[in-house]
């Protein structure tokens, strides 16, 4: 037994030795490509280890409950080596630890397994505490199973308190639900448990490419390591077409993957059997594999979801009743419905045009060359057609993509000339052109941003603002103004690096760089102060400014100021908006304010969880009010859908949408003003 156990220490030990090679070789390749090519490289120094050390123990235990202080302390000995290893290519330090992560989740494992047997006592005093910051590593060896109880009793109060807003009934019902919830919690956390040691590709590899993607974000947030998968679902974000189901998930804090949109007209419309808010426990293929959400890697479960591999498959969601059901669906084309441009006819006094831009993507595999610039040149040839008096551009929630196409789109609005400089890590500048003559459409435009709003969307905004082409109105944007190429580590192309290659300015020689693009008329958004800005990123690049001999001829200085005057005169006494800034007042108290510690009774966490229950209704509310324009079909599209039924409930869902967008409304009351001004 002896021999055995000794044999299979010492081939763990091996594996763990490869392993370690590979990834100091990856290391090695990435940091050599680093230093050669990214904007600013930094020094492989202290700084770094504290900074991947901390990063990476934070990540592989965000709660504190899986490292006992005693095991963070062996492993703080590598906290400020990691730099020392790394120049010395030697990188066995990561056998420290995979085996104590390993470790740890085999003692999880054990543990929950025995609690899960233990009759929960709910009316002991236990608290729980939250915190804005991380807890510190204090968990001593003899309270595991303490913390692991409290934890799962406080999970277990958590679910039941969702079921419903009325105490009385679940208390009522309390028996019987907390049998339900108990053992859903236990399953759930087993079998996450039981995941991330059966990981596909071992946990050797999980950590290996963790470590390796956080040691790339120290140089700056947008680099990141990727593996060849990772590269193709990276480079599929950015296309146009591909097979859905219709539905938008999301993760929330407990890592559950919900449903939070369904597509009018998709597979999952059609259905008619979700909700938004269902939770996805279970997602089955037609080659009979079954793969449980909460021990399936998020990777895999994308790929599942979003992939044009797998076309039909079985989704198990628990609504939220608690009734579990399974629905078998067939993925389709929906080229139309998440990532392309489109527009309507947007009326209010005078005919405007409306053009969402969702992102800027690109056809990167075609050869025709088609992209978001060319689907705006098309919805424009529609617009132009019906007599538009001027155009609205919503680039709000657009992340950015293709800069190449915001280089085209900006062409389409100015007559020839420079859009932005780039500079790269030798300082060389690069000035970036329209060398088109002419403009697609010579009308007044307002731009509609928000926080979300970023990188080539800031590229395009503010190409337009510095040539006084347009109004932007809406939120400061994310500030993210730097460029990106994916680049290969190795000949077989197996690894990559997404790396900060450049950084973009505008022609006044600005940056928008964490500052973001300032709108000409700012208006309240929800939850705009705690949308994660580039500023929140610890590794961000600085704002700069660079001296710009970049001669352009923009538009007079005073052609849109009156519409402004009006417009911020007009929004200061707007009832909407204003009751957007109260909301937000009540957002941000909650979010910026240290939660109580919380005596762990049923009745304490019901109320604790319900306790926004109206400030949600009022979000609600005001996110549904009618605004008084009319949105219709352009000509040709209204024509064009006519004998199509899922484009029909597509359009319909987007049109109900735009009649509650504030935004659009005062951007249409802008043009109004400018047409009215300027006859």
């Amino acid at each position: 037994m002896k021999q055995f156990a000794l044999f299979l220490f010492l081939t763990t030990y091996s594996l763990f030795g490869q392993n370690s090679a590979k990834t100091c070789e990856i290391l090695t390749n990435i940091t050599t490509l680093i230093q050669k090519e990214h904007y600013q490289p930094k020094p492989i120094d202290d700084s770094l280890s504290v900074y991947v050390f901390d990063m990476f123990l934070d990540d592989l235990d965000s709660n504190r409950n899986l490292f006992t202080k005693k095991e963070y302390d062996k492993l703080c000995k590598h906290r400020l080596l990691l730099d020392n290893y790394i120049l010395e290519h030697d990188c066995t330090f990561i056998n420290d630890f995979v085996a104590t992560y390993q470790f740890a989740l085999e003692r999880k494992k054990k543990t929950l397994e025995k609690i899960q047997k233990v009759d929960f006592d709910y009316q002991t005093k236990d608290t729980v505490q939250f915190s804005k910051k991380n807890f510190p590593f204090d968990l001593l060896e003899t309270d595991v199973e303490k913390r692991w109880v409290k934890r799962m009793k406080y999970d277990i109060l958590e679910d039941i308190s969702k079921i419903s807003s009325n105490l009385d009934s679940l208390n009522q019902n309390f028996l019987k639900l907390e049998k339900t919830s108990k053992a859903k919690i236990f399953e759930s956390n087993l079998c996450k448990v039981s995941g991330l040691l059966n990981s596909s590709k071992g946990i050797e590899y999980d950590l290996q490419n963790n470590f390796l993607n956080i040691f790339c974000t120290y140089f700056d947030p947008h680099t990141n390591y990727f593996s060849l998968d990772e590269k193709t679902n990276f480079m599929s974000s950015l296309s146009t077409t591909g097979y859905s189901l219709g539905l938008n998930v999301t993760l929330n804090d407990k890592e559950e993957i919900l449903i939070a949109d369904i597509v009018p007209g998709s597979p999952a419309a059609f259905s008619k059997k979700f909700e938004k808010g269902d939770v996805i426990l279970k997602i089955s293929n037609k080659k009979g594999e079954d793969f449980l959400v909460s021990c399936t890697s998020l990777e895999k479960l994308g790929e599942l979801i979003y992939s044009d591999s797998n076309k039909e498959i079985e989704l198990t969601i628990q609504k939220k009743n608690g009734t579990i059901i399974s629905v078998l669906l067939k993925k389709q084309i929906m080229k139309t419905v998440a990532n392309t441009v489109y527009s309507f006819i947007a009326e209010k006094e005078t005919r405007i045009g409306y053009i969402n831009i969702p992102s800027f993507y690109s056809d990167f595999e075609g050869i025709d060359g088609k992209g978001s610039a060319y689907d705006v040149v098309v919805e424009l040839a529609k617009l132009k057609k019906d007599d538009i008096q001027g155009m609205v551009i919503d680039l709000q929630d657009n992340g950015g993509g293709s800069m190449v196409e915001a280089v085209k789109l900006a062409g389409l609005f100015i007559d020839f000339g420079p859009v932005s400089i780039l500079v790269d890590n030798k300082k060389k500048q690069t000035v970036l052109k329209d060398y088109i003559h002419g403009i697609a459409y010579n009308g007044p435009i307002v731009v509609l941003t928000n926080g979300n709003s970023a990188s080539a969307s800031e590229f395009f905004a503010a190409a337009l603002q510095d040539y006084n082409r347009a109004i932007v109105i809406g939120s400061t944007t994310l500030g993210k103004a730097t460029m990106q190429s994916i680049i290969p580590l190795d000949k077989n192309q197996q690894e990559f690096v997404k790396l900060t290659i450049e950084k973009f300015y505008r022609i006044t020689g600005e940056s928008n760089q964490i500052k973001g693009i300032k709108p000409d008329v700012s208006l309240p958004i929800l939850f705009d102060s705690i949308i994660p800005r580039e500023r929140s990123f610890k590794t961000a690049l600085k704002y700069d400014e660079i001296n710009s001999k970049t001669k352009f001829n923009p538009f007079p200085k005073a052609y849109f100021q009156k519409a402004v005057e009006l417009s911020n005169l007009r929004t200061k006494n707007n009832t909407r908006f204003n009751e957007i800034i109260a909301i937000n007042k009540e957002i941000n108290t909650i979010y910026n304010s240290q939660k109580k510690m919380l005596i762990m009774t049923f009745e304490n966490v019901f109320n604790d969880i319900h306790a926004i229950d109206s400030l949600w209704k009022k979000i609600k509310n005001n996110t549904t009010i009618l605004t008084n324009c009319t949105i219709v079909n352009n000509s040709y599209d209204s024509e064009k859908i006519k004998s199509d039924a899922f484009q029909q409930e597509i359009n319909s869902s987007k049109i109900n949408e735009l009649k509650t967008n504030p935004y659009l409304a005062e951007a249409i009351t802008i043009l109004n003003d400018f047409n009215v001004l300027n006859k």
